[in-house]
């Protein structure tokens, strides 16, 4: 294991790739690219358009929509969103270098543009879970004739890119998570049941205090996955701009990124995030907990990068600590500017990482 690197943003140094000046900064190495890992990852985009694009059968009802940019014949890259349920993100990732990638983007069940859309209450949940997500993901490889991919994700990405490293580890050329969940039970308790609560302790009283007392029972996690799947939408809608709020707050003292990132979303979209997020954390999204950690071994001969903001309340450090601990040859970049959102310097440090395995 690499001993963990921090990153400031006084200090970045961008490794020196075929595109850098004389002085090794890259064309891109100070744009404003964000992290946003427990709802999405948001990138800067460059405009190169998808020269391929579909819906995969999954066979039971679902279409995972799916595109492909970048260069046909480039190095395969996955892109696995974050969430879960926030939707892959629009646009051409630029610290995907377009002209060295193969850039495969995907809505994850239920969200995006993959249908059913878990706003509608009809739509079966129980179609909707980690190993239906990890079987999507191998038949999307298939699909497209990737021998092998580098796969990237943040947040709840990570957990999923994680799951599907140590299940698929020939699959896998080299692994870059961000902003990291390890989708554990601690930490959904953290997030959801009152443990990062002691420093939002009005703005966790109104997540609280949002359900409706004749709906309510010993998980707030499950009571918010039923009312997000309620037939009245106006039910519907007000579970999901309070559990927008609540993830918000949890965000606010970030010194960067964009505020409100969970609440300024369209209504439709904002529901089927908070349904699936909250279903997937009622069921601690399938995995036996401390699952992830456990098969870490399993990423022994595979190349990766861990980039965590030390700031970031939503995911605390101490997860991807374990995860570099577990992860023979992994390395740790901690950003000491950035929390879950990321900042400048994180993604310096993303964009260095992704430089140098687009040339492996």
């Amino acid at each position: 294991m690499h001993a963990a690197r921090r990153e400031s943003s006084s200090h970045v140094a961008p490794r020196l790739g075929q595109f850098g000046d004389a002085n090794g900064h890259r064309e891109y190495a100070h744009r404003p690219a964000l992290f946003r890992g427990a709802s999405d990852v948001s990138f800067e985009f460059s405009s190169a358009e998808p020269h391929d694009q579909g819906f995969l059968d999954t066979g039971d009802g679902n279409r995972v929509y799916f595109e492909v940019r970048g260069n046909p014949a480039g190095k395969p890259a996955l892109i696995v969103h974050g969430g879960p349920g926030a939707g892959s993100p629009t646009g051409t990732p630029r610290a995907f270098d377009p002209r060295r990638f193969r850039i495969i983007l995907f809505d994850q069940r239920g969200c995006g543009r993959s249908t059913p859309h878990a706003s509608d209450p009809a739509t079966d949940m129980s179609l909707n879970t980690t190993v239906h997500l990890l079987a999507d993901m191998e038949q999307l490889r298939e699909h497209l004739g990737a021998v092998r991919w580098l796969v990237f994700g943040g947040s709840w990405g990570a957990a999923l890119a994680l799951a599907y490293t140590e299940r698929h580890p020939e699959r896998v050329s080299e692994l870059v998570v961000a902003s990291v969940s390890l989708a554990s039970r601690a930490e959904g308790d953290w997030l959801y049941r009152g443990g990062v609560g002691c420093l939002f302790p009005e703005e966790w009283e109104r997540f609280c205090q949002a359900v409706p007392v004749l709906r309510r029972s010993d998980d707030v996690v499950a009571d918010y996955a039923r009312l997000a799947g309620d037939h009245d939408p106006q039910v519907r809608a007000k579970a999901a701009l309070a559990w927008a709020a609540w993830e918000d707050a949890v965000l606010s003292l970030e010194p960067n990124g964009t505020p409100r990132r969970f609440t300024d979303r369209p209504i439709d979209d904002l529901v089927a995030l908070v349904r699936i997020c909250a279903t997937y954390a009622a069921h601690t999204a399938w995995l036996e907990d401390g699952a992830l950690l456990r098969g870490a071994a399993r990423l022994a001969t595979i190349p990766g990068v861990i980039i965590h903001g030390r700031l970031d309340l939503s995911c605390p450090l101490v997860n991807p600590w374990r995860l570099a601990q577990a992860w023979p040859g992994a390395e740790l970049v901690v950003v000491d500017d950035a929390g879950h959102r990321g900042s400048p310097a994180a993604n310096a440090a993303l964009y260095a990482a992704l430089d140098r395995y687009s040339q492996d």
